[in-house]
């Protein structure tokens, strides 16, 4: 399944010109996933600039092996976090990857480069003449709008209204061209996909819509990308005799990032990939409905890149659980007391690199354990898409919500909420399970979206998915941004 199959020379040329004009060079996919690569030049040019600088270069600085340092930073293995078996009351090793240390703050910005790039270098996405539209829950929007300036490509970023201030904020900052708001919060998707088709009817060519939910660049970037620095981390620092890759955790989102467990299955035929939501609007668990707080998680349908055939098990999680582990995380009272049972201090002083959809990974990761019977042996992946620095403001709103923070209530949250998990409102998947919520597409995307059945009939096919992800897709993408930095010029005159 090919995601670029023509090129427009014309508009190429265009874009082209705009790049030499911005002063962009493009990192390929290859050097994003292995930044050693990376020519020396900018990486040298790299040691003065801030991590969310505008600053074209910061493109290479899509990848999760910046090091972890708000400027000058370089490369290495990757940043995460191992939550000791005193925070989780398993025996599982459950690790993070933390995504602060992308530009923004959030691992998006690579799926948004993912979607983006790969039609810019084809010539079929203008940037002189039109504009990208980034239609997310959050995170996503952010990234497209970050990477549309650092290509000085005019951006539509749509989110609901009732997403974390932060996330507003900084769209105005960067200079985002539109923010547009849309009713509801982290639920309603479809009132973003329905701004989006009114864009369609009004502006016609003059808009590309990046929709993160249906767009399979989104999903090849983490299976590369994401699913490799786990595979190199659990390699490097986790593997011995006896340890066994037992699980990918992610909460689906647009259901990007969980295609890492596609990537993992390959070599851990026996991993169990889990999909994580929020209880209050439990779609793949009941085929449900509702509005929930975990921001960052848009509901009430399944992505169409969502290849639910390799989805083991999904987690429904109670967002009053995120919520208060978010206060016992962050608040002081809260982490005097986790350090008070036992967890290390290191630990908890890093326990804000996880923002709230982070800690839903995290429980789902728990229940996964204990469902499994998982022991010492078993290491777990998830996750941290972004850090509570997108959150201050919902930490303001349990404050006066719930009042002041302190010991009692640490040790109730605790207590309740890790040690206290229980195997329960999950969903191991059977085959008829999966084939169901395949089918369950249909309502969105077929009804709504515009696509046809015999499409969905192709998601259901396995070797659909093999194509999708074939090594020699990434391969002609890298062949094409080489030419397309090869045309600008630039990368000769560093």
């Amino acid at each position: 399944m090919k995601i670029i199959e023509t090129i427009n020379r014309d508009v190429l040329r265009k874009a082209v010109d705009k790049a030499r004009e911005r002063g962009v060079i493009l990192p390929t996919f290859e050097q994003q996933r292995d930044p050693s690569k990376i020519p020396a030049p900018i990486v040298e040019k790299l040691k003065d600039i801030g991590l969310w600088d505008i600053n074209p270069l910061n493109l290479f600085r899509i990848t999760w092996k910046n090091e972890p340092t708000p400027h000058g930073g370089g490369f290495g293995e990757g940043t995460w976090l191992e939550f000791p078996s005193s925070l989780t009351g398993v025996e599982a090793r459950i690790v993070g990857l933390q995504g602060k240390w992308f530009p923004t703050g959030a691992h998006k910005v690579g799926a948004a480069y993912g979607c983006l790039v790969p039609r810019l270098v084809s010539g079929n996405f203008d940037p002189t003449a039109q504009k990208a539209v980034w239609p997310s829950t959050g995170n996503y929007c952010r990234g497209g709008a970050y990477d549309c300036a650092l290509l000085g490509c005019p951006a539509v970023a749509i989110l609901p209204e009732g997403m974390s201030r932060e996330r507003f904020e900084w769209l105005k900052e960067i200079g985002t061209d539109e923010i547009i708001p849309t009713p509801g919060t982290e639920s309603n998707v479809k009132e973003i996909y329905d701004k989006c088709w009114e864009l369609r009817r009004e502006r016609g060519d003059q808009v590309v819509i990046f929709n993160q939910f249906e767009e399979f660049g989104n999903s090849v970037w983490h299976y590369n990308m994401t699913g490799g620095v786990v595979q190199e981390i659990y390699e490097n620092h986790y593997k011995t005799e006896r340890s066994r890759l037992s699980g990918w955790i992610s909460a689906t989102g647009s259901a990007g990032t969980i295609a890492a467990g596609d990537y993992l299955r390959t070599l851990h035929p026996g991993m169990r990939v889990v999909a994580a939501e929020a209880l209050q609007c439990p779609t793949l668990y009941q085929f449900g409905f509702g509005a929930h707080r975990i921001e960052g998680i848009g509901d009430k349908h399944v992505p169409w890149v969502h290849n639910v055939r390799n989805t083991d098990m999904v987690a429904a999680i109670d967002d009053e659980q995120t919520m208060q582990l978010m206060r016992l995380f962050n608040e002081p009272a809260g982490r005097e007391y986790l350090v008070s049972r036992g967890v290390p201090e290191e630990t908890v002083q890093y326990l804000d690199r996880a923002g709230i959809s982070c800690i839903c990974n995290i429980v789902a990761a728990i229940k996964t354990a204990k469902y499994y019977e998982m022991d010492s042996r078993d290491v777990i992946f998830l996750p941290l898409t972004d850090s509570m620095e997108l959150y201050a403001s919902r930490m303001d709103e349990m404050a006066e919500e719930h009042g002041p923070y302190n010991e009692m209530t640490a040790a109730v949250h605790f207590e309740r909420y890790l040690l206290g998990a229980e195997i329960n409102h999950v969903r191991e998947l059977t085959y008829a399970d999966r084939k169901a919520l395949h089918n369950f597409k249909y309502f969105t995307w077929v009804e709504q979206q515009g696509r046809d059945s015999d499409e969905l009939n192709r998601l259901w096919d396995e070797d659909f998915w093999t194509e999708l992800f074939s090594q020699e897709q990434v391969r002609e993408w890298d062949q094409l941004i080489n030419e397309f930095n090869d045309a600008t010029g630039l990368l000769k005159s560093l």
